[in-house]
């Protein structure tokens, strides 16, 4: 009999104390809710990203893997700093294919002008 006492006691206490931490106390306000981990772009906002940027590029992790828009963001700034580099690759191909036309070009005409 003693033994149900206590156990019932016990239980008491530990519904008692359970009560008290969710509910607070209603001492204080209820915790604020924590600000969920973001992302710090580390690319460089002031040169073209290299390789060692991205190789240090890190994304905190989330309840079920990354944060979508974190990638999201980080892949179309890389996405439109490839597409840039691949037009300025482009138009320096267009300028040096031109430029050795013009050379050839030249050439020709002081070998013509040799003979």
């Amino acid at each position: 009999m003693f033994m149900f006492f206590f156990l019932v006691v016990a239980l008491a206490v530990v519904v008692a104390a359970v009560t008290l931490a969710v509910v607070g106390g209603g001492e204080s306000a209820p915790l604020p809710e924590a600000a969920p981990e973001r992302f710090d772009d580390p690319l460089p906002p002031d040169r073209p990203v290299g390789r060692a940027d991205v190789e240090s590029l890190r994304f905190p992790l989330t309840l079920r893997g990354y944060r979508m828009a974190d990638v999201d963001d980080a892949l179309g700034r890389l996405g439109a700093e490839i597409a840039e580099r691949d037009a300025r690759i482009a138009d320096l191909e267009a300028a040096l294919a031109g430029a050795y036309a013009a050379g050839a070009r030249r050439d020709d005409r002081d070998q013509g002008a040799q003979q």
